[in-house]
């Protein structure tokens, strides 16, 4: 059984960031790092039941769009990964590979899947046969393995994560695109709508795109020590990969064709620990209202049994429109409220026999770190208004935030300022091809950031030089630091 820590953070967010990251984990047991495998975590019950309403919000909205679940296996054969080129050499650094059964040594190494394309397409080569099968929408939640070669990171950067992944397969390339939009969409609404997470929706440069993807579009969030941290991605799949599996339809001309596929990659795990960061502060975890393990905490600041009575009273009364609990532990008041403050709990109810006697109920709301008092009768329609709330609240809090860390930099002395002060530069620059990369080069050496990417409603509106080279510039970036 896991050690529990004592106390609470003992550092603050803005001046020691890594430090109240690594507390956050450790004090309100969210993961157990001890497991003796450098780079896998145990998840603890804390992060376990909020992930999953994660995955069950995403999930809904996914199958809302008609996009319908798969199990796929864990293991990929490594022919697989051959059929294209350049997605077998973006991935292989990063392959756990399997090569025995028991005693038995493999013909063909199987590969723990790292990411499930060969997986999907190969199988859609046997199911899309014609246009009347288009679009095909799937997708699946699954854990993924990538042997990372940097410093590993709880929740942020794993050898093994826990995801979402879902591929489609288009008519045409006008159709995917659309589908690149949905998924944009999606996250909008889920990422930010729901866990309250802001970010921002780029297009990565060329040098930059997902191995195997003719164009790649990612959401990055930002974190207080000035990174960004690439949250969903949304890919163009090369044409390769039609060709290499063989993935064709008859269409309503009667003639075969290659079809367009999509492929789009939320990390439950990681936008999880962009919900710590985002919401989090000096005291603990904020999470919002529809992802909260716990959604109300009920103390009994005494063992008085009216006062236990009352706190089964409301248990009964409240888990009709709210996950809740009593704490019936033995620690003081004081210690049962920090806990919970620090454990990011959205409403906390201080059951003591006063304000039984006078039919009062004193909640504290973590959204704005204030007591109320309130009549009893009024409790649920209490709680009510709050749900309702509560979300909104640190979503306006985060944006705010965000907002203010998106900087306009003219040249590379400001972008360098730019990217110290921990925000984001906005810069014109020449070129996001291939002949752009050598500035972003000396962006790179110059300041230790990197092109982030263009934003797709900002296609039009670039003037001016380049910040680096001085040519004309055709885009408008974004520059950021990045774990």
């Amino acid at each position: 059984m896991a050690k529990k820590n004592q106390g609470g953070i003992t550092v603050k967010k803005d001046e020691n960031f890594s430090e109240w990251f690594t507390q956050i984990i450790q004090k309100c047991e969210l993961a157990d790092l001890r497991y003796n495998i450098k780079g896998f975590l145990v998840f603890q019950p804390w992060s376990v039941l909020s992930m999953e309403k994660m995955y069950r919000y995403l999930e809904d909205v996914l199958q809302r769009k008609s996009h319908k679940p798969y199990w796929f296996p864990t293991v990929i054969p490594e022919s697989n990964f051959k059929q294209e080129a350049s997605h077998v050499k973006g991935f292989t650094p990063e392959v756990f590979w399997i090569t025995h059964g028991g005693k038995k040594k493999f013909e063909e190494r199987l590969a723990l899947r790292p990411t499930s394309e060969t997986a999907f397409y190969q199988m859609f080569n046997l199911w899309i046969r014609s246009y009347k099968d288009l679009p095909f929408k799937t997708y699946q939640r699954a854990s993924v393995f990538r042997y990372e070669t940097k410093a590993t990171r709880p929740f942020l950067r794993s050898r093994e994560f826990y995801w979402i992944e879902a591929h489609c397969a288009h008519a045409t390339e006008k159709d995917a695109f659309t589908q690149v939009k949905e998924d944009m969409e999606t996250t909008q609404e889920v990422l930010h709508d729901i866990y309250g997470v802001p970010f921002m929706f780029f297009e990565r440069p060329a040098w930059d795109r997902f191995p195997g993807a003719s164009r790649t579009f990612a959401a990055d969030a930002l974190n207080p020590n000035g990174k960004v941290i690439q949250q969903p991605s949304t890919h163009m799949i090369s044409p390769n990969f039609s060709k290499a599996f063989d993935i064709k339809f008859k269409d309503k001309d009667e003639k075969e064709k290659y079809a367009f596929i999509t492929c789009y990659g939320p990390a439950i795990s990681r936008m999880f620990a962009s919900i710590i960061i985002t919401h989090g502060d000096d005291k603990g975890l904020k999470f919002p209202w529809e992802i909260a393990p716990i959604q109300v905490m009920i103390i009994p600041i005494s063992e008085n049994s009216q006062v236990t009575k009352k706190a089964k009273a409301l248990k009964d009364k409240i888990q009709k429109l709210a996950s809740v609990e009593i704490d019936n532990s033995e620690k003081r008041p004081g210690e049962k409220f920090n806990h919970w403050e620090m454990k990011g709990v959205p409403i906390r109810i201080d059951l003591g026999l006063k304000d039984i006697k006078k039919n009062k109920i004193t909640i504290f709301r973590r959204d704005l770190n204030k007591k109320e008092v309130v009549p009893e009768k009024n409790i649920i329609k209490t709680i009510e208004k709050i749900s309702k709330e509560f979300t909104k609240n640190l979503i306006k809090e985060a944006d705010k935030i965000f907002k203010k860390k998106i900087k306009k930099a003219k040249n590379i002395d400001e972008i360098k300022k730019v990217i110290k002060e921990g925000a984001i530069a906005k810069s014109n620059f020449c070129s996001v091809e291939k002949d752009g990369e050598k500035c972003a080069e000396v962006i790179e050496k110059e300041t230790g950031a990197e092109i982030r990417g263009t934003r797709l409603d900002e296609k039009s509106k670039a003037s001016g030089k380049c910040t680096i080279c001085g040519k004309p510039a055709k885009h408008i970036v974004y520059i950021a630091k990045a774990y």
